[in-house]
């Protein structure tokens, strides 16, 4: 098996992520930038995996044939924080009864490894549970590897784990085919390189200090 992207050729999509590139989007059009992406992103990757079953319901005027999300069947969120919560922001209107669960890890700056400072992730996993993964950008793959690492060891991978990121790197996502080649992630753009700093290039720079305007000069 060898590890999958899905670029959606979407324009609001490229549209949202124009909009995330630029250095000139304020803190609060970049929030809803991210949270469009979440959106979008989300449904796509719903699109042939959401849990479904066939319903017959009574219209005004006869019986009709359709389908329902089944809801018997529980999906489970975890946004990386920081900025992973902007994507969850988006995605949590196309999946408003799933449960959460929060990782939160920090990489340093020099060596470019992230250490785990919150995990909330439930003691254990149904094996029919569905998980999305919100990571907003891939670009060593380090973050991401860890949670999926913690997620392996609670018996999650496979065709029950999805990822969501807004975008990737080509580095990042060849150490990660090497690691977890069975896994499926859903992006809006894939760039070509890193810097000597670990940052993707042309990318869009630090995404939870731009989220959350950790960079500007003072309040």
């Amino acid at each position: 098996m060898s590890l999958r992207v899905v670029v959606p050729p979407h324009p609001l999509i490229t549209h949202w992520l124009t909009v995330l590139r630029d250095e000139a989007t304020p803190p609060a059009l970049f929030a809803s930038a991210m949270a469009e992406l979440g959106r979008w992103l989300t449904y796509e990757a719903l699109r042939d995996w959401l849990p479904h079953r066939p319903v017959t319901v009574q219209t005004p005027l006869a019986p009709a044939e359709g389908t329902v999300v089944d809801g018997t069947i529980p999906l489970l969120a975890v946004p990386i924080l920081r900025a992973g919560l902007g994507l969850w922001q988006g995605a949590q209107t196309v999946l408003p009864t799933a449960r959460v669960a929060h990782v939160g890890l920090v990489r340093d700056e020099v060596s470019g490894i992230a250490r785990c400072y919150l995990d909330t992730l439930p003691s254990s996993i149904g094996p029919q549970v569905g998980v999305l993964v919100f990571d907003p950008m891939l670009a060593t793959a380090g973050s991401l590897i860890q949670v999926l690492e913690k997620l392996e060891a609670l018996g999650v991978g496979g065709d029950r784990l999805r990822v969501i990121t807004a975008i990737v790197a080509s580095p990042g996502l060849k150490t990660l085919g090497e690691r977890f080649p069975q896994l499926t992630i859903y992006s809006a753009c894939i760039d070509a390189e890193l810097d000597d700093a670990f940052r993707i290039v042309p990318g869009l720079g630090d995404a939870g200090d731009r989220l959350f305007g950790s960079q500007q000069p003072q309040i």
